[in-house]
């Protein structure tokens, strides 16, 4: 008996209900046509001098014990907020805060936060920091993007966060593959590898490809 499908012809549909949906990511992104795979990503780092990083690192460590996270809105304000803004400084990128876009009537919301400069961010705040969630609905907004871009950029990077916790996702467009990246980055722990990665990858036109296209030549003997 054929499966019936999660969404329904002519419904309309939000990003944000894709996060409230209790089927697996695997299914929904199914119905768009990709698939998923979970694996420890070889995320490149950048080399760059990035003059505050010891500096946001330090102020997140002293500000920590005297805050309280379990509202959305400070992990927004106190941990999302000022490292984003650091990213503009060293990436000179463009910031989006709640940028609508529509592609389809099953692809459309606002994205919570939409960077681009020679690459491409997307940043989703996990809600009631349920990263598993946040994810699927991260996976749902790099097929809308995927399919919003207009560029030969082989892949398109995002992640998904709760302020003090970070997951990197990337779709690979030709094979119509979303990678989960198993490693989670922490703040403040992590912080330096986590800024590096996303500076990498806004000034990157590809990151990383697991499916490279190379023409193998067997050597003249």
């Amino acid at each position: 008996m054929p499966k019936l499908p999660i969404l329904q012809p002519g419904e309309s549909y939000s990003f944000k209900q894709y996060f409230e949906m209790n089927y697996d990511p695997d299914d929904i992104l199914a119905e768009f046509g990709y698939t998923l795979e979970r694996s420890l990503l070889a995320l490149p780092q950048s080399t760059a001098d990035l003059d505050r990083l010891d500096n946001l690192k330090s102020r997140i460590e002293e500000s920590l014990p005297y805050i309280s996270l379990t509202s959305e809105a400070a992990r927004r304000e106190l941990l999302i907020a000022p490292l984003l803004l650091d990213l503009v400084h060293y990436t000179r990128a463009q910031l989006r805060i709640e940028y609508p876009i529509i592609v389809t009537e099953q692809l459309k919301g606002s994205l919570d936060y939409y960077l681009y400069s020679v690459g491409k961010l997307l940043v989703v705040q996990a809600k009631n920091a349920d990263l598993t969630r946040g994810f699927t609905q991260l996976a749902v907004e790099l097929i809308a993007l995927d399919k919003w871009i207009d560029s030969d950029r082989t892949t398109v990077e995002g992640a998904v966060s709760t302020g003090d916790i970070w997951q990197f996702g990337i779709l690979h467009r030709e094979q119509k593959q979303i990678q989960q990246g198993l490693t989670l980055y922490r703040v403040p722990d992590d912080l330096d590898s986590l800024v590096r990665i996303l500076v990498k990858i806004l000034e990157s036109s590809s990151i990383y490809d697991p499916f490279p296209k190379t023409d193998f030549v067997f050597p003249e003997t």
